[in-house]
């Protein structure tokens, strides 16, 4: 059974955040989408404990908080931790790469740049989150 995430999308670049909205309507999915544009904006959305997201879509360069300094915060909160991070990201840098699964994310996502390889992409993160059995916080 597949289920509706409530996805927290944190990214600064307006056109990946449309881009990525763009696909979750084309693929007709009824996922509830929440924007942040930095770590900042997230944290204070993540603070508001009784509607926290089933999955967060993290990008790691970012103005104020990057990607790596918000998983760490993340993670060290009691609550937050146990939601799933896949970090989408142009960065194939290894060492960002080894930090991240250090910190414990879920998952590691290069953004490519074909639209067509970029949606299939989105489609198989977002069935494969959809069928897992996902801890209520």
């Amino acid at each position: 059974m597949k289920n509706n995430l409530k996805v927290l999308l944190i990214e600064d670049d307006m056109i990946e955040i449309m881009k990525f909205n763009r696909v979750v309507a084309s693929l007709k999915l009824q996922h509830t989408i929440i924007e942040a544009n930095n770590g900042e904006d997230a944290l204070k959305i993540l603070q508001k404990k009784d509607e926290l997201p089933d999955i967060i879509l993290l990008d790691l360069n970012m103005p104020k908080i990057n990607g790596i300094e918000f998983l760490n915060i993340l993670k060290k909160d009691n609550t937050l931790k146990y939601i799933p991070t896949i970090i989408l990201t142009t960065s194939n840098n290894q060492n960002d790469l080894l930090e991240c699964y250090k910190i414990g994310i879920a998952g590691y996502v290069l953004k490519p740049l074909k639209y067509d390889d970029y949606v299939s992409k989105m489609e198989k993160i977002l069935a494969y989150w959809s069928i897992n059995e996902l801890k209520q916080i």
